[in-house]
């Protein structure tokens, strides 16, 4: 591509390397609408149709494990699409839901069967090893018809990374065989030496089956009903049963049932926000998937769904008060993936915190590198920060125990891997030429950087990275001294007494009014105002007397974009709001943020956000809040910009609707205490009224009500079975 010449005064941009993360642009997930589905490590891209693969080429697919199983899933009425009456995934997300009707069928020029007399219904849902559809088939006309109904499909098997545009030269073996009247298998034998199958089966028997097609008569007479079962098994080695339609709708069910069982539940005057939280809630659960030690949060869908150690903990973080067993589950898998030796390739280093997991076959042939990736900087500490929260919110100290290793191990490598120089700060830089460039969560290439542009050089300490360190020794002297590690416990609190100091120092710039977004290699400051500076509240390192002239940054027109507070700052040198990290508005940025204006008592702060954010989300196809969105200024009677390859549902972005609330109310569950406290609660002004249902604290369970009166609130006891006090204080 040619550059445009450079203006006067102008810095001449470098020729920049593609990035791991890149995305092609035809790869756009908003041009057209897309509907997802998700089931473990199974999770299913389609279009308003309950199609896969029909427009040009796109992220839509049945994925396993960041394999592309189902590449092509389109269904014909006499060679014809059918006319799409709308389609929509259901409350909880269990299954998708699309009626059409036929269209106008000619022969010899004349039309045989008018359009509109023939209803389709289609019910697709994913369980388990399968993906299962019911395609439903009433004649209101009042002759009888006879049509045939085509359906197309193929199997790529695809690593995730080919379908985002990753280029490769070589591939397997791939092998499709008809078995029987009924079932078609679909092979692919990779190089990585794992044999993978897609096996689809269909009920009635097709007229015809062949490698890439089934096709059906169907004869209806006036207000006959039929119905088309398909189903879509895939794994690796020997080929699966598929269980039936119905067996697989009724346990797809009775499994996200059993996940929610025991959560808190809220709900209340504003119809549009009852739907934003339960979007959230259902996508929450939706994207968790289970592991041999518990529950863990996938990234997001299509692009992140698998685990990430920085995604999870956040997503614990801001879900830690509606059910702590997300935190206990992502607590146990990372510490149980804790790196315990140096791996260059890895980014591994003894007691450093997993990045990211993939299990595709670029993935195991290391053509990508997150096989088991480490290349983060602040996961270590942010593990340590989740430990302390979840052990003040539930008093599980025997979780506490099994990981105080981990625990102990982060530390010592925030110490030394992390702070090789010695100064304090906790520090990245790229250890190989596969690595990332950024190891911060504005992992772009291009997003640190100083005020006149130039890229940082490392390594780099970034200033969310030391906000996570002080609140994790703080969190870790807590957990030291319950388990009678005094000395240890001391040391931790004069270490964060001397960071905080550090930090203010190194860190504040007086020329910006706030933070600088990170040190380079020569300890020079990036004088960028960032939303980096405000998870320094999150975390409480801030110096309070300068918390209020940050908030008062974060909210200027400059970095709040009216529906949230920008990455990146308008008038800085890389300001770009349709970028990914440079001017962009993500949705759990916003929320830690908030989190940290009202640890300061910054409760207007807090409430104007989130109501930005509500009104983004009122906006939003099924009140979902995306990954991130553009941060474009907002303008009257239009929602924000949508970002082109943004997940939808992200699991941080969908639990950031309960950071904001907590927030607000000045919600904390204090097990030491056995206390529910409301601190300077506030109601946004969407909301007069809140219920929040089924919130526990050790054997409390408790309905509350809070009330908006102007700018006092009210709490409300409606229920309580249990001891806890709960407790309302300014």
């Amino acid at each position: 591509m040619k550059q445009a010449p450079a203006r006067e005064n102008d810095i001449e941009p470098p020729i920049e390397e593609i990035s791991d993360y890149y995305i092609e642009p035809q790869t756009s997930l908003v041009e057209r609408p897309l509907r997802t589905l998700k089931y473990n490590d199974m999770f299913a891209v389609l279009d308003s149709y309950g199609d896969i693969g029909v427009g040009p080429e796109g992220p839509e697919g049945l994925f396993v494990r960041d394999t592309r199983y189902l590449s092509k899933f389109d269904v014909r009425f006499e060679g014809k699409r059918p006319l799409l009456l709308g389609s929509v995934v259901e409350d909880n997300n269990a299954s998708l839901s699309a009626n059409s009707t036929n269209p106008d069928i000619h022969i010899d020029g004349n039309i045989s069967i008018p359009r509109d007399v023939i209803a389709i219904e289609r019910t697709k849902l994913l369980f388990e090893t399968g993906c299962y559809e019911r395609i439903g088939f009433v004649n209101y006309d009042r002759r009888k018809r006879t049509f045939r109904i085509t359906i197309y499909f193929d199997a790529d098997f695809r690593d995730v990374f080919e379908v985002r545009g990753v280029h490769r030269e070589a591939r397997g073996v791939r092998a499709a065989h008809v078995v029987g009247s009924e079932r078609v298998v679909v092979r692919y034998d990779g190089l990585d030496q794992i044999s993978r199958y897609t096996s689809l089966s269909f009920t009635p028997v097709p007229q015809y089956l062949g490698l890439n097609r089934a096709e059906f008569d169907i004869v209806l007479r006036h207000g006959e009903k039929c119905s088309i079962l398909a189903s879509v098994t895939c794994g690796e080695g020997r080929v699966c049963e598929p269980l039936g339609f119905f067996a697989a709708y009724q346990g797809a069910r009775r499994s996200l049932r059993a996940l929610t069982r025991n959560i808190a539940t809220v709900q209340s005057s504003n119809v549009v926000f009852d739907e934003m939280a339960c979007r959230s809630t259902s996508d929450i659960y939706t994207l968790i998937s289970r592991t041999g030690v518990g529950l863990y949060p996938y990234a997001g869908i299509p692009w992140f769904s698998t685990i990430f150690g920085r995604d999870g903990i956040i997503t614990a973080m801001m879900m830690l008060w509606i059910d702590p067993l997300i935190a206990k589950g992502v607590l146990l898998y990372l510490a149980e993936t804790q790196a315990q030796h140096v791996d260059l390739e890895a980014d591994a280093e003894p007691g450093k915190i997993l990045h990211e997991v993939r299990h595709g076959e670029m993935a195991n042939l290391k053509e990508v590198p997150f096989s088991h990736c480490y290349a983060t900087v602040d996961a270590t500490p942010l593990f340590i920060m989740l430990a302390g929260l979840y052990f003040e919110r539930t008093g599980d100290r025997a979780t506490i125990e099994a990981i105080w290793p981990n625990i102990e191990a982060g530390l010592l490598w925030c110490d030394t891997f992390g702070d090789k120089d010695k100064d304090g700060f906790v520090e990245y830089y790229r250890k190989n030429d596969t690595g990332l460039v950024n190891q911060g969560w504005k992992d772009s290439q291009d997003s640190i950087f100083h005020a006149d542009g130039s890229q940082a050089q490392g390594p780099i300490a970034l200033c969310e990275v030391q906000a996570y360190v002080y609140a994790a020794k703080r969190a870790a002297a807590t957990l030291g001294r319950m388990l009678g590690q005094t000395s240890k416990s001391e040391e931790l609190d004069a270490q964060c007494e001397a960071l905080r100091r550090r930090f203010h120092e190194a860190f504040w710039c007086e020329d910006i009014g706030t933070y600088a977004l990170a040190l380079d290699g020569a300890k020079k400051p990036c004088r960028v105002r960032s939303s980096n500076a405000g998870h320094a509240l999150f975390t409480g390192i801030a110096d309070p007397a300068y918390a209020a002239r940050v908030a008062d940054s974060l909210t200027r027109p400059e970095a709040f974009s009216g529906w949230g507070i920008r990455t990146i700052s308008q008038g800085e040198n890389r300001y770009n709001p349709i970028s990914y990290h440079n001017g962009s508005v993500w949705p759990h940025d916003n929320a830690l943020i908030v989190c940290g204006f009202a640890r300061y008592g910054l409760k207007t702060q807090a409430a104007k956000v989130f109501s930005a954010m509500f009104d983004a989300a009122s906006y939003q196809d099924l009140r979902r809040l995306p990954e991130l969105f553009c941060g474009l200024a907002r303008r009257p009677r239009r929602g924000p910009t949508a970002y082109p390859v943004a997940c939808a549902p992200q699991a941080w972005a969908s639990a950031a609707t309960f950071a904001f609330l907590s927030a607000c109310i000045g919600l904390s569950l204090l097990h030491e205490s056995n206390e529910i406290r409301f601190t300077d609660p506030r109601l946004p002004d969407f909301l007069d009224e809140l219920t929040i249902r089924g919130l526990q604290l050790g054997d409390t369970r408790t309905d509350i009500r809070l009330r908006r009166d102007g700018d006092d609130v009210t709490v409300s006891v409606l229920a309580r079975e249990g001891t806890a006090r709960i407790v309302q204080t300014k």
